[in-house]
């Protein structure tokens, strides 16, 4: 007779999968909410926004001083709100670049009478970088 041995199979074993962490979200830092140029922005420490035009007797490296302040968070538990501004609080910046956006072309037209007018706009603004919220 002729025996037959068999051989276990191989398991294969899996490698331990890596353990995902989950990590909090760290708190967010202090951010204001000024408002300047007719619109509202939300700033923090280190941001850099583009605002409307203030002034043409500013130049670049000059510190500006937003007094409309809004709204105050820590990102934790403390949140300040203006009736409409907060009182003795102020956001610094420094003026980083003037220049002007992209043309915008504007053109009018009536068929059938000759009438064609075109023109471009190019709108003028600050880039400013924020300093401190106090």
């Amino acid at each position: 007779m002729t025996e037959v041995t068999t051989t276990p199979k191989k398991t294969l074993e899996k490698a331990p999968k890596a353990k995902k962490t989950t990590t909090t979200k760290a708190i967010k830092d202090l951010f204001a909410v000024i408002a300047t140029g007719g619109k509202q922005y939300r700033v923090s420490v280190g941001d850099t926004l583009k605002i409307e035009k203030l002034s043409d007797t500013l130049k670049e490296g000059d510190s500006i001083s937003f007094n409309s302040v809004l709204m105050l968070d820590n990102g934790a538990s403390d949140v300040t709100l203006g009736t409409p501004f907060i009182k003795d609080s102020v956001v610094t910046g420094t003026l980083r670049k003037i220049a002007r956006y992209k043309t915008v072309d504007v053109i009018k037209y009536k068929q059938k009478s000759r009438y064609f007018k075109k023109y471009g706009h190019r709108q003028p603004y600050f880039e400013v970088q924020i300093d401190s919220i106090k």
